[in-house]
């Protein structure tokens, strides 16, 4: 079973983008099958019978359905009690339903789009995600009810590509439904307080507010459905019913599929439902996709675009933001870079879709007067590997690469040339040029400066030009599917050949695609640091070392970051996009900032997240300057031990445990780092026995892991029971005798009761003797978190798992085994990026230090 998790994790890319080529190829088929026996002139005759009126209906319809879905947003705040003004809800519901129509990935796009909006409001992660939540809640209300109406209301069975679902089933169905909604009123009637799941708490809304939010998604629904309806030509109005039907499973399909966009999913759907002339309504979904997906992005682009242009322009005028701007993180919130990420995508879409469509005859024949023939066919081959390359650039601006940026803009401006070279296609020059001044406008937010090949393609945005390519074959297919196929059609070059063009160019951005994804995959995976490290200068920084966590720089599972003088260093590693550094920098503090700031630049140029993990109140300065999210991680106890008697109240247990110990014969003995080799075959027999005796696996970065090379590294504190060894712990010691600590501590299934307080109690007196200052007894995890009403979301988490997740850990049972030592507790922190990114650190974090380390 674990090798079967192993392998999915491994191979999780690939099967996301099977799973959803699949998708891709049923959709397709569907649609292929629904249209076999309509013309692309009948689409083309459908759309131009399009009148003004039907267009302007449908823009206001269209209009009303994204004023309604601001309504989702001012809800959703109103219900988790942080109402925020209509103007800040309007802009992240907006660009967030425009960016997620249009890419299907809803948490990529709409999600982050909400998240920078509101977090700049004030809002938490949690609350965000709330919001979200309740959203989505919204929507499907709507939708099911809207559905469950239209199924009720039809008399007759749904024949649903080649599947018949009888009358009663289908009224079934929509009973139930409408059964759910009205237990759901009923809940949010009678609860008292939020609903509780585990130890998840929901906000449930009032009757009136769940009733608002019915109300506010069927009018939405039906807006949108209108919106589509009033492009039908000739469509009456007993027609409703089922178009309302057909448009309701669509959204439905289209949003269960995940295929990016619902695009091929939500036509297929409404085809197949829908009755009447397929050409009037293909031709309708097409004008829909432009007037109800590309209008509103083009919208929310530009007013994105137009704001953050106007924030660099006012940051410009204050000399400290301007030196701040030219860093590139003043605008390191803003979500233009976003915005211009799907419209570069849509815009590569768009050139690709061009090249499978005939091209108007009337200007090709203005053009032929001007552009000779072999030119006018390469500017066609040209402007599809422009909308590939577009595809392949947009996650870059995503990102903020000034080289995607640079690259994008040079695409969009010769795009915009191409675009009149193959076919006078003005239409589509002004977009490229548009886009091309949009980022032109903003180009301040794209200030990571690293190399293009850096880019990351995730699964999603790969899905994402799958569909794409996928529709311009369909596309360029159905338009000349009554063009017999030649082998020679291939070469057919003529002013007319309108098929072999879109052969070409379809054949150019599939190779074009295909070598970028080759070669991508045959890339090593990342290109890590020399892993190298100069014992010398790590020897010389440990002999300046405060704190024994320092000791964790002679396990082989970090990469290491010196400063420029020699007398500083710190420890890090990178796991997936998450740089994790490790306690405070090692050495001179007056190298920390340097440091500091260089492995932030380091992690910034490879589009990462940067962490610090379990860090102390000096460098918290630091970490908030960076632009750090800081939160509390938990306490180290930490005994003076110039101070330390075992004569006081309260190391009454401890003294007795360690008396009784001593009178059972224990003794206590410490074996030099020298002579450890004597004693580690003992050693090692008693960490495997401890370790399955606990059912534990050894973990690594924060903390050692048993190895003979390791273990030989450091004096060994010994429990003897006679002539056998009880128990033992490596011991961490300063050079400068400021700190003394362990690290590993274990002993065997046998030993007597109360050997490790034996054990400790030796030791920390052992310590005091040779003039120790201090003994670090570890950190007690989510220790001393505040857990009130007013406390932000993590700390009331971490509050709750701390007092009742010791099932899970025994954290109140590891800072009450410390606190029989009287420490005093000092505060530990992490700092990250905020919101969904500190999760995905943490994530990362925990794989990194539960990544069992290699034998040795």
């Amino acid at each position: 079973m674990h090798e079967a998790k192993e392998w999915l994790a491994r191979h999780r890319t690939a099967l996301s983008l099977v799973t959803v080529l699949v998708l891709i190829g049923l959709g397709f088929a569907a649609m292929q099958q629904l249209t076999r026996e309509l013309h692309f002139s009948h689409i083309r005759a459908a759309l131009h019978g399009l009148s003004a009126w039907q267009i302007a209906a449908s823009l206001c319809f269209t209009a009303f359905s994204y004023l309604t879905l601001t309504g989702y947003d001012v809800l959703a705040l109103r219900i988790i009690g942080r109402p925020l003004p209509w103007r800040v809800a309007a802009l992240a519901s907006f660009t967030s339903y425009t960016l997620s129509h249009n890419l299907g990935l809803s948490l990529l796009t709409g999600g982050s789009a909400r998240y920078r909006i509101y977090t700049a409001a004030g809002l938490d992660g949690p609350d965000v995600a709330r919001v979200i939540g309740i959203a989505s809640a919204t929507f499907w209300s709507g939708v099911v009810t809207v559905a469950s109406v239209a199924l009720l209301a039809r008399d007759g069975p749904i024949d649903l590509a080649g599947f018949t679902i009888p009358a009663a089933v289908s009224h079934g169905i929509a009973a139930s439904a409408l059964v759910l909604i009205i237990a759901g009123l009923m809940l949010c009637g009678n609860a008292r307080g939020p609903l509780r799941l585990w130890r998840l708490s929901v906000p449930l809304p009032t009757v009136p507010q769940a009733l608002a939010q019915i109300a506010l998604a069927v009018l939405d629904t039906g807006t949108a459905a209108a919106a589509l309806f009033v492009l039908v030509h000739g469509a009456e109005p007993s027609l409703l019913p089922a178009f309302i039907l057909a448009y309701a499973l669509g959204i439905v399909a289209a949003v269960l599929a995940h295929v990016p966009g619902g695009i091929g999913v939500f036509e297929a759907v409404v085809l197949a439902v829908l009755p009447g002339d397929r050409s009037v309504a293909f031709a309708a979904l097409i004008a829909y996709r432009v007037i109800y997906y590309l209008v509103p992005l083009a919208v929310a682009v530009a007013i994105l675009a137009w704001r953050e242009g106007l924030r660099r322009r006012h940051l410009l005028n204050h000399p400290l933001s301007s030196r701040l701007l030219r860093d590139g993180r003043a605008v390191a919130n803003g979500i233009a870079p976003l915005a211009l990420s799907a419209a570069t995508f849509m815009g590569g879409a768009m050139l690709l879709l061009s090249g499978s469509l005939p091209s108007l005859h009337a200007r090709m024949g203005a053009l032929a007067s001007i552009v000779p023939l072999p030119f006018i066919e390469a500017s066609h081959i040209a402007g599809s590997l422009v909308g590939t390359g577009l595809l392949l650039l947009a996650p870059g601006l995503y990102r903020r690469l000034d080289g995607a940026f640079v690259a994008t803009r040079a695409l969009l401006l010769v795009g915009a040339a191409f675009s009149l070279a193959k076919g006078i296609d003005y239409e589509e020059a002004i977009v490229c040029l548009t886009l091309a001044v949009m980022l032109q406008w903003t180009r301040g937010a794209f200030y990571r400066r690293t190399a293009l090949t850096q880019i990351r393609w995730s699964a999603g945005w790969l899905s994402a030009v799958l569909v794409v390519l996928a529709a311009a074959v369909w596309i360029g297919l159905f338009a000349y599917r009554r063009v017999p196929y030649e082998d020679d059609l291939w070469w057919r070059f003529a002013l007319k050949g309108d098929a072999p063009r879109f052969l070409r160019g379809t054949l150019a951005a599939t190779v074009a695609l295909s070598a970028a994804l080759v070669w991508r995959w045959m890339q090593p995976p990342g290109a890590p640091e020399p892993r190298a490290i100069d014992p010398a200068a790590r020897a010389h920084v440990l002999g300046l070392a405060d704190r024994t966590d320092a000791m964790l720089a002679m396990i082989d599972d970090k990469r290491l970051l010196f400063a420029e003088s020699g007398a500083a260093m710190l420890m890090y590693q990178v796991r997936g996009a998450s740089w994790i550094v490790m306690g405070d920098p090692v050495g001179s503090s007056d190298d920390w900032p340097e440091l500091l700031w260089r492995i932030r630049d380091k992690a910034d140029q490879a589009q990462g997240r940067l962490m610090l993990y379990q860090v102390t109140g000096p460098v918290l300065e630091l970490a908030i300057g960076m632009g750090l999210h800081v939160i509390k991680y938990g306490e180290e106890a930490i005994v003076d031990l110039p101070n330390f008697t075992l004569e006081t109240p309260r190391l009454r247990s401890v003294r007795k445990a360690e008396r009784a110990a001593a009178r059972r014969g224990l003794t206590f003995r410490i074996v030099p780092a020298a002579a450890v080799p004597v004693v580690v075959d003992e050693l090692a027999e008693i960490s495997d026995e401890w370790m399955r005796a606990k059912g534990h696996a050894e973990k690594s970065f924060s903390l050692g892991h048993f190895s003979r090379d390791y273990m030989q590294r450091f004096d060994v504190a010994l429990v003897m029971d006679g002539e056998r060894i009880a128990a033992f712990a490596n011991l961490w010691l300063t050079q400068n005798q400021a700190e003394a600590s362990v690290d590993l501590m274990r002993h065997r299934d046998d030993a007597p009761h109360g050997t490790m307080d034996f054990l400790f109690v030796n030791i920390l007196q052992w310590a005091k003797d040779r003039g120790y200052q201090r003994f670090s007894l570890g950190i007690a995890p989510l220790s001393g978190i505040s857990g009130r009403r007013l406390a932000p979301a993590w700390a009331r988490a971490a509050s709750l798992i701390f007092n009742h997740g010791e099932r899970f850990y025994g954290f109140r049972g590891l800072r009450s085994y410390k606190e029989k030592f009287a420490p005093r507790w000092e505060p530990r922190y992490i700092a990250g990026p905020k919101g969904i990114g500190m999760i995905r650190s943490l994530r990362d974090l925990s794989r990194l230090i539960g990544h069992a380390p290699a034998a040795s």
